[in-house]
Parts: C-alpha cells; sequence; structure tokens
C-alpha cells in the first residue's frame, strides 16, 4: 500500500473477535482495488485486538487507549457512544483522498474499494453509499433486526441522489469531511454530518454498486428489545440537536403513528423486493422491534438526552 493511500478505509468495531477477524478478510480480498489502507481504532473495552497486528500486518490498528464516556460502557449509550468516538478517531488519522465508513458487522463486496471511489469521480459527489444485503443464513429476529434497520438498503436500490445513506455502508471526499470537522471530530453521527452537507449544496449519492453484506451474532429477543429501545432514544437525541422546537412536538405527537406506518413501509419494500411472504412470518418479531425502537425515539424527543 502506497504511503498516501487513494482510499482510507475505517473499521468501527461493533462485535470484534471472529467478527473483525473475517471483516478483515474480507476486506483484504478485494479485486482490484486503488491504493488504499484499512484502519482499525480500538479501545480498552477491544482486549482481544492488539493480538490481531501479527494476522494482519497490512492493517493500521489505532490504540484510543481508555475513553472515557459520558455513560457506563456497560450500557447500550455508553457502548453506542465508543463506535461513535472510534469512527472519529479513524477518520481524523486516515491519510487517503476518499474516506470511508465500513462495521465489522458488514462485509463489503469484492468490487466495493474500485466501485466506491470510481463512483466519487464519475458522480463528483461528497457523499457515496450503497447497498445492505443480509448475509444469510439468517435467523428470523436477525432478519429482522436487518429489515427494521436496513430494509431501504436492500437490493435492488434506486440509484442517484439520496437524502439518507447510512453509516455502515458510506465514503465521503476528504474536502467534504474537512468542511464539517467540527461536527464529527469528538463523536460521528451521521444525520448531523449529513444534513450539514446537503444544507451546503453537497450530493448524497446512493448506489447499488456498492454493496456489503451485513449480519450479527444471534440476539436473544430480550437484548434485541432492549437494544432497539436505547438505540432510538439515541436516534431521537441526534434529531433533536437541528430540529426546530415545533418540529420536535409534530413528531411527539405524531407518534403513536409510526409503528404501522413503518410496518406498512417495511412490508410493500419486501414485497417489491420479492420478499413478501418472508416479511409475514417474520411480522410479529417486526411490530415488538419497530415498536421498541419508535418509544425510544420519542423519549428521546421528549427528554434530549441518549
Amino acid at each position: 500500500m502506497r504511503e498516501t493511500p487513494e482510499l482510507s478505509i475505517v473499521v468501527a468495531i461493533i462485535d470484534g473477535g471472529d467478527y473483525l477477524k473475517d471483516f478483515l478478510r474480507a476486506a483484504l480480498a478485494f479485486e482490484d482495488a486503488p491504493a488504499h489502507e484499512i484502519i482499525v481504532p480500538y479501545d480498552q473495552t477491544c482486549p482481544e485486538v492488539p493480538a490481531m497486528r501479527d494476522e494482519f500486518p497490512a492493517v493500521r490498528f489505532l490504540d484510543m487507549g481508555h475513553v472515557a464516556t459520558e455513560h457506563p460502557v456497560t450500557t447500550e449509550a455508553g457502548r453506542h457512544e465508543l463506535y461513535d468516538r472510534r469512527k472519529s478517531f479513524g477518520l481524523k488519522d486516515a491519510k487517503g483522498r476518499y474516506l470511508a465508513i465500513l462495521e465489522d458487522r458488514g462485509h463489503p463486496r469484492a468490487d466495493w474499494a474500485r466501485a466506491v471511489v470510481d463512483l466519487h469521480k464519475e458522480t463528483g459527489a461528497a457523499v457515496v453509499g450503497g447497498a445492505i444485503e443480509c448475509r444469510e443464513p439468517a435467523s428470523a429476529l436477525n432478519w429482522t433486526f436487518y429489515v427494521t434497520d436496513f430494509s431501504q438498503y436492500g437490493l435492488p436500490v434506486t440509484n442517484g441522489p439520496a437524502t439518507w445513506i447510512s453509516d455502515v455502508n458510506v465514503s465521503y471526499t476528504r474536502e467534504a469531511l474537512e468542511a464539517t470537522r467540527d461536527l464529527w471530530t469528538e463523536r460521528y453521527h451521521e444525520p448531523i454530518v449529513h444534513e450539514a452537507l446537503m444544507a451546503r449544496g453537497e450530493t448524497l449519492w446512493l448506489s447499488d454498486r456498492v454493496v456489503i453484506f451485513h449480519g450479527r451474532p444471534k440476539t436473544p429477543l430480550g437484548y434485541m428489545i432492549h437494544e432497539r429501545f436505547h438505540w432510538g432514544r439515541l436516534f431521537g437525541q441526534i434529531r433533536t440537536l437541528t430540529m426546530s422546537e415545533g418540529q420536535r412536538w409534530k413528531y411527539i405527537l405524531l407518534s403513536p403513528l409510526i409503528p404501522p406506518v413503518l410496518w406498512l413501509r417495511h412490508g410493500l419494500t419486501q414485497r417489491r423486493k420479492g420478499r413478501g411472504m418472508r416479511y409475514l412470518k417474520a411480522l410479529p418479531y417486526v411490530v415488538i422491534l419497530t415498536t421498541a425502537w419508535t418509544v425510544g425515539e420519542v423519549w428521546g424527543y421528549i427528554t434530549r438526552r441518549a
């Protein structure tokens, strides 16, 4: 890899361990890739990571040391804060012309690196995002998690300008991130960064050529409900940072309508993608997880706290 890579890939540790190793094996198998670097920031909660240096000498592992968090790292808020800080830390150390973020849960397709750089050049877009497919085989609950979190990004996706791009599969020009550095220098939140870039007239480009395959460990339903509530609460709190007081109250008052709208929207999306029957079988889980998320999101609007 060259000293000045064209593409920097910041890998956010979510599960670590074998999940991180499997991700790195996929990322090291890119085909026709531009000059690139793979960056893995880690902290005191990832004791297994330093030993991976010998197995993956081409990867840059960045030791963040002890990271102080607002909430205990044993809580969902604390864990999510670590995810945000790892992404920020990696972006600040990246050397490429284009800076991408992936998570260890999302394995990139072999042509991912080439596709993302080509798309930046072809479209001139400041932000390029792509499709998120469910990594199979997946249990009914894990597939439901995928649907409720990433349904709109499953293939086929509509190529072109977008208003939403997921931070589990995204790339930026260096200029775009430098222009918004004050927004992500401590913690990276893609809704805030993307809203600021769109306000500057920048384009977010979604493409079916940039594909990852997302999977997570099998998780009990009780834990998933707990996680969905707290991640929804964080999402709601983040949105309050950029919305007016009137908008905040509109979302609070209309919140009872959110779950059924989501059930219908997810169902129509999955039917369009040819997975309507699978969605119907998973519908009980969909109802539970979307309700947990919505309650958390609205609580975030009300309290303005993660």
